[in-house]
């Protein structure tokens, strides 16, 4: 017999999840870029890894293009890790343990523990905010975004979602936090070679404040 406690909380996690299913069926309007947010939106996630590269090569602090570099390395190590949690907790989509739900997009057969687009929308969002604080913060919406819409098209629970986004920031963190020092020396390793314009289009800064 399970715990009183875990069937609290599941009741709480479906009762939450039908209030987003409800609200989605009383927003028809925003089915169409919903569901396409919710399926595509990864490729708005590349494009801001891109974007963040891009801005550390004009950063003189050779520490935003290796928070640049770590950002993509960190997201994949994160998805990497959450595919044993996943099976380990073994958690049904919401489609498949409740009747009648509103669902808009094909039903998927892995678990829905955790999210993988949440686990990589928080990786991503913390590894763009390393890099660049303005198009972090613009990073961290459009992960909550992608959380949010993850729910309403019917694909998780809320707690999918929420735990996926502190899976890959806590991912992110821990991993920039553990090589910032090796990714540092590598940027201005490489700024000295013909490499350069990779990680730098201006000249970077050392440890002691003058140019590489």
């Amino acid at each position: 017999m399970r715990p009183r406690r875990a069937v609290m909380w599941q009741n709480l996690q479906r009762a939450g999840f039908l209030h987003v299913n409800a609200f989605a069926r009383h927003t028809p309007a925003l089915h169409a870029p919903m569901s396409f947010y919710a399926r595509y939106g990864v490729v708005l996630f590349a494009a801001l890894l891109v974007l963040g590269w891009w801005s550390a090569r004009r950063d003189r602090d050779p520490r935003a293009m290796a928070a640049a570099i770590w950002a993509p390395a960190g997201a994949l190590l994160a998805l990497g890790l959450n595919q044993p949690l996943g099976n380990l907790v073994h958690e049904a989509r919401p489609y498949a343990v409740l009747p009648h739900v509103l669902v808009l997009v094909s039903h998927s057969h892995d678990f829905s523990f955790p999210s993988d687009h949440a686990v990589m929308a928080g990786a991503v969002a913390t590894g763009v905010l390393l890099t660049h604080r303005r198009l972090g913060w613009f990073t961290i919406a459009a992960a909550a975004l992608l959380a949010f819409a993850r729910v309403y098209v019917g694909a998780h629970f809320p707690l999918d979602v929420i735990v996926g986004l502190l899976v890959g920031a806590a991912v992110s963190l821990i991993g920039y936090a553990t090589l910032r020092h090796l990714l540092v020396r590598i940027v201005t390793a490489l700024s000295r070679t013909a490499a350069r314009p990779i990680v730098a289009s201006c000249p970077i800064a050392t440890g002691h404040g003058k140019p590489a």
